[in-house]
């Protein structure tokens, strides 16, 4: 078979390229950031269920899942409630902010989410902290997430995906991170989540 038969040539790397980036499940897709958080019942088998969710979702793709973080609960008396299990998945999707709001509601609800007290215990949290780079002030779904910039249990596990990532307005993660310091978040490496196959 001589060398100029077409159907051996090497696929040239920019089509190669542009097949990845056109990513055929996606058209247009957004990167957005999800923090997820749990203090209730199996924690761990929680966050797991609540990616593979996210993953389950049409028009959504988890490209990244962080290591986990063990933190204490926030604004309530030590030792009242059960330390929370915390991570960050960054996601691409086509779906707009409003319906990726919906998908992390019905996610809560799934694993039964109560919301009757503020900073109450909870089975999971589906937090969307930063979508592409998106500013709004919409009482709905505030992007970024308001406090992210200075909650270290977001701050940290987004620095392990995405070293390089900005808070919209904000500053990069880095910085901001290194102002708020990393006390309080400790990392679990005898557990794991795994990205959806």
């Amino acid at each position: 078979m001589s060398s100029s038969d077409p159907t051996v040539q090497p696929v040239p790397t920019s089509v190669v390229e542009q097949v990845d980036a056109a990513d055929v499940t996606l058209s247009n897709p957004k990167w957005a950031v999800i923090s997820l958080g749990s203090n209730l019942g199996n924690r761990l088998e929680t966050l797991q269920g609540a990616i593979d969710a996210l993953e389950d979702t049409p028009g959504l793709r988890v490209k990244a899942v962080s290591p986990v973080y063990e933190t204490d609960p926030w604004g309530v008396e030590p030792g009242t409630q059960a330390t929370y299990f915390n991570a960050v998945v960054l996601i691409k999707t086509t779906l707009p902010p409003s319906s990726l709001l919906e998908r992390g509601h019905a996610i809560e609800e799934a694993f039964e989410r109560v919301r009757d007290e503020r900073w109450g215990p909870r089975t999971i949290d589906v937090d969307i902290v930063a979508y592409q780079d998106v500013v709004s002030d919409d009482p709905q779904l505030t992007l970024p997430h308001p406090r992210a910039h200075e909650r270290a249990f977001v701050l940290v596990p987004w620095n392990d995906v995405d070293p390089q990532a900005e808070v919209p307005g904000r500053g990069t993660v880095a910085g901001l991170l290194a102002a708020v310091g990393q006390d309080g978040v400790r990392g679990r490496v005898d557990l794991e989540l795994r990205l959806p196959e």
